[in-house]
């Protein structure tokens, strides 16, 4: 998951009054225990004081309102009931808010500054491409959903291989932006330069795509991606019987549901694809980032029963009822102690539609109805979709299938974006230059040229 689903992105809200005029844009960035967000502070001046929205450039979310904002003698305060929570910063002399950020019983440093903040992502093209570029819709008519996207050629007239590129968990444009990069806007841009047409589309009920995504589940999205397929096939530009996918994360649990039931598809790449249950995967996930961050061995073991016995629960269930709601919220409250509001969402976090139906998808039976040639790879340092636990089963599954087409690799010092990286930790995302490694860029480039001959 190219997102994090234990530590799931947090969007935060905040703002003001006072004697001085704040008003404006106040920026800063939020840094997660597993991630790193810009935030956006838009305060505007009232007769009575102040009032607030916020943004999230780096998740396209703008405009969370906030409750109540006050500003005296120097001390920001801001009422935050959209996400549960507050936020106290004290204006210095360097006209810069020091404080901190209060949610669902954790504190973190938040300060704000006014200019934008902007880390240079050098990899990313800017036009004019040296190709041809199109937006298009196309349909999946099984659940009345338009999906909006980009179509790169490497001439605006020819006959092409082409592959469509499929996102990870989380609601995700075209680009599969966030956090300041658009790994899906450099990888077409690297394979269209190199003869492969590239198909990118937003995630439904996202950007330009209609449907609803929070109700959405991987099943969902594999009917999404088929009707990329179908689509392709009737550009006459497109050769029909070189058509990939490419999937990152989720999108790499996607692509051999989608392969497996077609004879459309000529080969996959998964880019950290999962080859275990998404609740094994999840809490091996939690474990390896809490070490890394230096979470004491057992405030690990205490985390790790915890969510065992909630996915047991939820694994060994038919549907998500008011029980098990019911009996989730039992564990959060008496293991971790949450309380109220906490506990509700707490409880939400892991049954919402998505969640319930990862949670209990193995890959391996998909994996193994796969006939075209596969290339798979991992990070060494990804600790969201480990490497090694994860190669070996999409190994295995597609060895027992008689798939001897199969190419598996491990970029050394790569994370879960296939950034070079020191730890792999998701908080070094934003802050590392580098979208995508030149060396998982030719990996894939590569692989898919010697399919497509």
């Amino acid at each position: 998951m190219k997102k994090i689903i234990l530590f799931a992105l947090l969007i935060f809200s905040f703002f003001n009054s006072f004697a001085q005029d704040i008003s404006g844009q106040w920026n800063g960035v939020l840094k997660l225990p597993n991630n790193q967000l810009k935030v956006v502070f838009n305060l505007t001046k009232t007769e009575n004081g102040y009032t607030s929205t916020t943004d999230s450039p780096d998740q396209n979310v703008k405009g969370i309102p906030v409750k109540s904002t006050t500003f005296e003698n120097s001390v920001l305060k801001l009422d935050i009931p959209a996400v549960g929570g507050s936020y106290e910063g004290k204006l210095n002399a360097d006209t810069i808010f020091v404080g901190k950020i209060t949610q669902n019983g954790h504190t973190l440093d938040l300060n704000l500054s006014k200019g934008n903040i902007v880390i240079a992502k050098t990899q990313e093209p800017k036009q004019p491409f040296p190709y041809y570029t199109e937006n298009v819709k196309f349909e999946n008519k099984k659940d009345q959903v338009t999906l909006a996207g980009t179509l790169s050629l490497p001439k605006k007239e020819g006959n092409f291989p082409a592959v469509i590129l499929i996102s990870g968990s989380g609601a995700q444009n075209r680009d599969e932006e966030m956090l300041g990069h658009k790994p899906f806007l450099v990888l077409a841009d690297y394979l269209t330069k190199k003869g492969i047409a590239v198909l990118r589309f937003d995630d439904r009920g996202f950007g330009e795509s209609t449907g609803d995504f929070k109700s959405a589940t991987t099943t969902d999205f594999v009917k999404d991606v088929q009707a990329g397929v179908d689509y392709l096939k009737t550009r006459k530009e497109i050769n029909k019987n070189k058509i990939g996918l490419i999937g990152h994360s989720e999108g790499g649990v996607i692509a051999p549901i989608v392969a497996g039931n077609s004879k459309d598809i000529a080969f996959i790449v998964l880019m950290a694809g999962t080859g275990i249950r998404g609740d094994k995967l999840l809490l091996l996930q939690k474990e390896l980032i809490e070490r890394e961050m230096g979470v004491s061995e057992e405030e690990i073991k205490r985390g790790e029963e915890t969510y065992k016995e909630i996915y047991e629960l939820i694994t060994s269930s038919s549907s998500v009822d008011e029980k098990l709601k019911k009996d989730v919220k039992n564990i959060f409250e008496s293991k971790l102690g949450v309380k109220d509001k906490r506990a509700d969402a707490y409880t939400y976090e892991v049954t919402n539609p998505w969640i319930y139906n990862f949670l209990k998808l193995d890959p391996a039976p998909y994996l193994e109805k796969v006939k075209c040639p596969v290339l798979a790879i991992n990070g060494s340092k990804d600790l969201q979709v480990p490497a090694e636990a994860n190669l070996q089963n999409i190994n295995k599954a597609l060895t027992k299938a008689g798939n001897k087409k199969v190419t598996i690799k491990e970029l050394p010092n790569l994370n879960h974006l296939f950034q070079e990286c020191k730890t792999g930790l998701p908080k070094e995302y934003a802050s590392i230059e580098q979208t995508i490694s030149p060396t998982a860029l030719e990996e894939i480039s590569s692989w898919v040229l010697l399919q497509i001959k």
